[in-house]
């Protein structure tokens, strides 16, 4: 079942919880209320070599995240086990375009249980494969790290892609989200916004913080002054 929030404006902070407490989850949740979702990342150890949460955890940070849940999943054959989030009740399913066999179809399917259908690009794949596709997904998640693991370099090398999609995007018509995901700082933050990016996983930018609730606001106003001097 799923509840329908209104869908939050850009720029959107989504906080990877990757980087919370895993022992102290529902505090680490409650901190990030001022966010638009919890970006909760599944790895298989298959696709990516690092193991994460499965649908059972899943199911239970939905029950007690105060914003919706934006999966992230990092893992072989998401055709099979994609639809499973979006039936927990998770607000945005994002598979890899890398591991699935047919994407359109895939999105397709997300969309008619209810989540939004997101898909994702690792650094070396090229934006250009989504063109054609690009009306069939929600959000577009272009990687600025290797996935896998949190705390990495921001790949700068990534935003001509990104910069690209944003280009397509607006030349369709389309409105897609544009989320990127690694290495989101204070200082990096802005040169992903100015890249055409408004969505935003941040992990060790948050929960590293003092303040969580201030890190979230601050993040989000660096990201809105960017796009719109960009």
């Amino acid at each position: 079942m799923h509840l329908h929030h209104p869908l939050p404006r850009a720029p959107r902070i989504n906080p990877s919880i990757l980087a919370a407490d895993f022992v102290n989850m529902q505090r680490d949740l409650a901190k990030i209320a001022s966010a638009d979702f919890a970006h909760v990342d599944v790895m298989d150890n298959h696709f990516v070599p690092n193991l994460t949460f499965g649908p059972q955890m899943v199911e239970r940070i939905q029950a007690t995240s105060p914003v919706p849940l934006d999966v992230h999943l990092m893992i072989t054959d998401p055709d099979r086990w994609a639809p499973g989030y979006a039936e927990l009740g998770a607000a945005s399913v994002t598979f890899h375009l890398e591991a699935a066999a047919d994407p359109v179809a895939l999105a397709r399917t997300l969309r008619g249980i209810g989540a939004r259908a997101g898909v994702a690009i690792k650094p070396g794949t090229a934006g250009e494969s989504l063109y054609d596709i690009i009306d069939e997904f929600d959000q577009i998640l272009v990687m600025t790290v290797e996935p896998g693991f949190g705390g990495q370099r921001f790949m700068t090398e990534t935003m001509p892609k990104l910069r690209g999609l944003a280009d397509e995007a607006k030349r369709r018509g389309s409105d897609v989200w544009l989320q990127v995901d690694g290495g989101i700082s204070d200082s990096t933050i802005e040169i992903a916004a100015a890249a055409g990016a408004d969505t935003f996983v941040a992990g060790s930018a948050v929960y590293g913080a003092d303040d969580v609730e201030a890190a979230v606001i601050r993040l989000r106003d660096l990201a809105r002054a960017a796009s719109l001097e960009s």
